[in-house]
């Protein structure tokens, strides 16, 4: 499930757990800067309309207590690495360990550069900023630039990162700086080729002697069938795109899906 609508974040966040949801995922965008456009010509105003993540989760965090809150997905080559460090720690304390962190690069080349990072090499910085926030996270005294940062996750080693994408290198960035992956469904050819690159993700996983890598489907219709086939074809959770709507329609999207939930 993706970002709030109609809702306060605390109000969104005890309706998703009250019907049994597995878990409450939030986008982020800092800004849209005008003129901003998609290559596939979707409207690109709404985007502009995100909570901070770590705020509204912070606020979700508050008022429930088994759901998982994640990032779908944070855009990490727009943040300061030991901050945002911090903030996913601080989140996961306060959530009891229930935070995943799903990271991205971006695709607005305009917004990256208002925060001074260079389209080109935005890959590159993603994995070495997750890499140092692996450090901040699990050494006393962190290794990249010599630094002490605490509260710790609750997570150990640290909440799973979770990276996004469906490009021809993200499975080897799951697997270079990675937990988890987070294709979005949309961009999929069909089912064969998710069975397929999941499959061979996890091969290549085991053959480097890592344990089986989870994989969350974002964007999923709110279809049973479709549902279904994404389990059987090796999903682990699929994410289903909650629009803009009122607290009324919301509330009946919600009580929707959750018929969808398998017993």
């Amino acid at each position: 499930m993706l970002g709030s609508a109609g809702l306060t974040p605390p109000e969104l966040a005890r309706a998703v757990e009250e019907r049994g949801f597995d878990s409450l995922f939030c986008a982020e965008h800092t800004h849209i800067p005008v003129g901003s456009a998609r290559a596939d010509g979707r409207p690109v105003r709404p985007y502009a309309d995100t909570f901070d993540p770590f705020v509204m989760l912070s606020a979700a965090a508050a008022v429930t207590s088994r759901i998982k809150l994640g990032t779908g997905v944070c855009l990490v080559t727009e943040r300061d690495p030991i901050t945002l460090a911090k903030e996913v720690a601080s989140l996961d304390r306060l959530s009891g360990g229930r935070f995943l962190f799903g990271v991205g690069a971006g695709w607005n080349r305009a917004e990256m550069a208002n925060h001074g990072t260079d389209p080109r090499t935005r890959m590159a910085l993603l994995a070495d900023r997750i890499r140092a926030m692996r450090e901040i996270w699990t050494a006393e005294e962190a290794e990249y630039h010599g630094v002490w940062s605490w509260p710790k996750p609750v997570q150990r080693p640290h909440p799973p990162v979770l990276v996004g994408g469906n490009g021809p290198g993200t499975e080897d960035r799951v697997l270079a700086f990675g937990d988890e992956w987070l294709p979005q469904s949309g961009p999929l050819a069909d089912m064969a080729e998710f069975r397929r690159r999941v499959t061979a993700l996890r091969e290549r996983a085991a053959d480097a002697g890592r344990s089986r890598i989870p994989v969350t489907v974002f964007g999923v219709p709110p279809d049973k069938g479709l549902l279904a086939e994404f389990a059987a074809a090796g999903a682990d959770r699929c994410l289903l795109a909650l629009a803009h709507l009122d607290a009324s329609q919301t509330l009946a999207a919600l009580d929707d899906w959750a018929r969808l939930i398998p017993a």
